[in-house]
């Protein structure tokens, strides 16, 4: 099959329009939940500016009070990074803090798109990147926590930029690669259909089932096994909560964080981790690949580990501080998914984490046990849910993957087998 003409993937793009403008739609009023006279603010690719155009006349139409714009593009944090000392990155500017604080505390809604080169920071020492995230997390502490504990709303949708078509699809022309690339994205998002809106709306109540199973069984821990040599059993604290699919802010705005998502998740007990895990996908991390990777935990920390490729990065993010070695998430999801069926590698983790059961190393959800977003971080920890300046997801979920339940009492429940919810086998 030969490969499409630059007036072909025009005329396609041009045939596209009003599925990708009703996912501009689905961002703004379902993803971000905007509500009259709010502040939103969108961080984007400067590559997709007709997109955020697109996306800021939506807001506005939704009854945006005031947008504001966040550029970012890879070739100038790359030059950024290779330009500037790590010194300058242990501290976020004052202006970035005033900047992001100010709109969290304005309870502005976050919408994130997400569009980058995987390889953009190749080469990179990964201690600038990894001081960067970290002095932004602990110094922009309203724009942190008001994601983290409900006070505002969020979410990250991903557009499509040149170089990150070209990784996932490598072997045909520049406007070819973007225009699959937004099929993809479309599809996996369910945003190519006539009412996408109404699609997540069905999508949403798919999760009750799987979360009401697990929250009625309140397991005491989870065991992990596959092929590849995984063999995990992770804690769950009493009163833990599985979540999954809308979140609801403090101020009752119900939202969706990701989009898409497939999972459900809990904040597992950070003290209660055994045994080795291996990465069935890689991770992307600032803009650098870790491939082929295991961590061995133990009494929930990490204390042995190795990568085929990009162990420094994984060092970097197990030293961002005392509790990046211990998990603050564990998702559940199904390998019959609309992004594991496309059998594409995304190279980005809002897509690859929706196609696998995945850990997170570092911060721990609130939300996921009882009462936790009335805690403060010393009770939190003090319940299990891990404090951290990081949050990085890491994709375990093999076609072989099994997971199994084990209640207080000792009794045995099967949740997954060969990939899949075990009513799915059936």
């Amino acid at each position: 099959m030969g490969h499409m003409t630059t007036e072909e993937c025009r005329r396609a793009l041009e045939g596209l329009s009003d599925q990708i403008a009703r996912y501009a739609e689905l961002i703004v009023r379902k993803g971000a939940a905007v509500r009259p006279g709010q502040e939103v603010v969108v961080q984007a690719p400067v590559e997709r500016a007709d997109f955020v155009r697109l996306l800021v006349e939506r807001a506005y139409a939704a009854g945006a009070g005031h947008v504001t714009v966040i550029w970012v593009d890879d070739a100038i944090t790359r030059l950024e990074y290779e330009n500037v000392e790590l010194s300058y990155f242990q501290h976020t500017p004052d202006w970035k803090i005033a900047q992001l604080n100010g709109l969290a505390e304005a309870g502005a809604a976050f919408i994130f798109l997400e569009g980058s080169d995987p390889l953009a920071l190749n080469g990179i020492d990964p201690a600038k990147p990894a001081a960067a995230a970290k002095a932004r997390n602990e110094e922009c502490r309203s724009f942190r926590d008001g994601m983290d504990y409900g006070h505002n709303v969020w979410t990250i949708a991903g557009v499509p930029v040149k170089a990150w078509a070209k990784k996932v699809f490598e072997d045909v022309p520049d406007d070819e690669a973007i225009y699959r690339l937004w099929i993809a994205i479309l599809e996996t998002s369910r945003a190519d259909g006539e009412d996408p809106q109404q699609e997540w709306e069905t999508h949403n109540a798919a999760f009750e089932k799987n979360k009401r199973f697990l929250n009625e069984n309140a397991f005491d821990r989870l065991h992990y096994q596959s092929k590849n040599g995984t063999d995990l059993t992770i804690g769950l604290r009493e009163g833990h909560i599985w979540e999954g699919g809308a979140s609801q802010a403090r101020d009752g705005a119900v939202f969706f964080p990701n989009i898409p998502t497939e999972e459900v998740f809990t904040t597992p007990d950070c003290t209660r981790a055994d045994g080795v895990v291996h990465s069935a996908l890689p991770l992307v991390h600032s803009g650098q690949v870790v491939r082929d990777f295991w961590l061995r935990f133990e009494n929930g920390a990490v204390v042995d580990y190795d990568a085929v490729q990009g162990k420094e990065v994984l060092r970097h993010i197990l030293e961002t501080d005392k509790n990046a070695v211990r998990l603050g998430e564990c998702a559940l999801i199904s390998k019959n998914t609309p992004i594991r069926e496309t059998k594409i590698l995304f190279y980005d983790t809002l897509y690859d984490e929706n196609a696998s059961c995945h850990l997170a190393l570092g911060m721990g959800f609130p939300e996921c046990i009882e009462g936790g977003l009335e805690m403060s971080k010393e009770e939190l920890l003090a319940s299990g849910v891990n404090q951290s300046a990081t949050h990085v997801d890491f994709m375990i979920g093999t076609d072989d993957l099994s997971v199994t339940g084990i209640k207080p009492d000792g009794e045995e429940v099967p949740i997954f087998l060969n990939g899949q919810w075990v009513w799915e086998n059936e």
